[in-house]
């Protein structure tokens, strides 16, 4: 059993009251509740898609049934699968992300694996300049001047989300909250440009300064209005895997 990466156009998924109910009754209750949370229908529905593609994995690759499958959540709120499963699979790990139209899933069998998908767009009313400011303490100084060094502001907020992505991927993998330093974690990204559709593993992470031994997987994806039914033209999608995802152990 080998690696899995899949995604999802949870946008183009556009599901008559039938249809949905019909998949919120495939999800456990306590997850349903959780979806439920969101303020809007298209988040609930991202959140939907990300449980029945674990689910999904789950059935296929280690053919528990649907109706068997225990989801449980750690303290920090990842999710694992709670089922006794034969020994082999006893380190299976997967984990999912949802933003802007994609959901995403990345699964290991023997190692530790997070996933963050980001989609480059404008922080809303703030300039770019105003939104970096507020995210100052986010990144390291060297990782500022790798974002600041991109030619135009577009480049700066792609690089900002793509370190963003990185780092929210590893956090996911080692299943810890949102109180962790995040300048504890620096990245040297590389290459610094991404040819659409290719998967990079160059990334190195560094840990309260030392290396770690963690692989990245860099992506960046463009979706036209034709492939997903978008009505603006073009939009950049980077995913940590589909944009970081980080395969190793956490050294305490």
């Amino acid at each position: 059993m080998g690696s899995v990466r899949w995604a999802f156009p949870c946008a183009a998924w556009r599901p008559c009251r039938q249809e949905w109910l019909l998949a919120a009754r495939l999800v456990q209750p306590e997850e349903k509740d959780r979806i439920g949370q969101f303020v809007f229908a298209r988040d609930a529905k991202a959140a939907l898609a990300g449980h029945l593609l674990i689910r999904k994995l789950i059935a296929e690759k280690l053919c528990i049934p649907w109706n068997e499958i225990n989801l449980q959540r750690t303290s920090k709120g990842k999710p694992f699968l709670a089922n006794n499963v034969f020994s082999i699979y006893s380190n299976y790990n997967f984990n999912v992300s949802h933003q802007g139209d994609y959901a995403v899933l990345a699964a290991e069998p023997e190692l530790q694996v997070g996933i963050d998908i980001m989609k480059t767009n404008l922080p809303g009313s703030s300039s770019i300049p105003n939104f970096f400011r507020i995210m100052k303490r986010q990144f390291t100084a060297t990782e500022w001047d790798i974002i600041n060094s991109m030619s135009n502001e577009w480049m700066q907020l792609d690089m900002f989300y793509r370190h963003w992505a990185l780092k929210e991927s590893f956090l996911k993998a080692i299943g810890v909250g949102i109180g962790f330093n995040l300048q504890r974690i620096e990245f040297n990204v590389s290459p610094l440009q991404l040819e659409i559709g290719k998967v990079y593993k160059e990334t190195k992470m560094l840990l309260d300064g030392d290396e770690e031994e963690w692989t990245f997987e860099n992506t960046s994806q463009k979706f036209t209005v034709h492939l997903i039914g978008k009505q603006i033209v073009k939009m950049g999608y980077m995913a940590c895997d589909l944009e970081g995802t980080g395969k190793g152990k956490l050294r305490s």
